[in-house]
């Protein structure tokens, strides 16, 4: 059980850790499939015709939108088809590592929420023939749950966050939320 002692959270090695450590890092492989998938070919060659798609069928309120993600990245697509795979491709590292968790899961979260607000087209809920809400906006709910656990156990200890916490000092602030403390062995 994990005991609240002066702000520092300490708990028993794995005690309660495996089953948010086995969704961390299947949701980090479900993230790195993804990442590779950013780095063929066929998504640069696909990716602003992605976004345009989406545009279009969106009410007219919502255009203004779509046109502002459109037009910064059409100068540069191929820039912006890397900086989407580098930026996968390291969510995916840190989610499997369990590196930097407060930081990767609330960047992510913002990430998805983009993702889920321009190439996803809002889930298309404003669209006839719409049937589901999208798959990023459910990557950010479980970036948001991943957040909510960090905050109530201690770092695990089988993370690159433990091992980093007990060499650099300040290395909670971007790996732990609301607490500072590791499992105990």
């Amino acid at each position: 059980m994990a005991v609240r002692d002066k702000g520092v959270v300490v708990s028993r090695a794995g005690e309660g850790h495996w089953p948010t450590a086995a969704l961390r890092v299947v949701f980090g492989i479900v993230w790195l499939i993804d990442a590779i998938l950013k780095w063929l070919p066929g998504f640069r060659a696909d990716y602003m015709s992605t976004i345009m798609a989406q545009s279009d069928g969106q009410p007219r309120w919502l255009q203004l939108w779509f046109r502002f993600w459109i037009d910064l990245q059409h100068p540069d697509v191929p820039l912006f088809a890397y900086l989407v795979a580098v930026i996968e491709t390291v969510i995916a590292l840190a989610l499997i590592m369990g590196f930097a968790q407060k930081l990767t899961y609330s960047a992510a979260l913002v990430f998805s929420m983009l993702i889920w607000s321009t190439a996803e087209g809002f889930g298309g809920p404003y669209t006839s023939g719409a049937s589901d809400v999208g798959t990023a906006l459910i990557y950010a709910l479980v970036f948001a749950a991943l957040l909510l656990f960090n905050y109530y156990q201690a770092t695990d200890p089988l993370t690159a966050d433990a091992w980093l916490e007990r060499r650099i000092s300040w290395w909670h602030r971007v790996a732990a939320v609301g607490h500072r403390g590791i499992s105990a062995p």
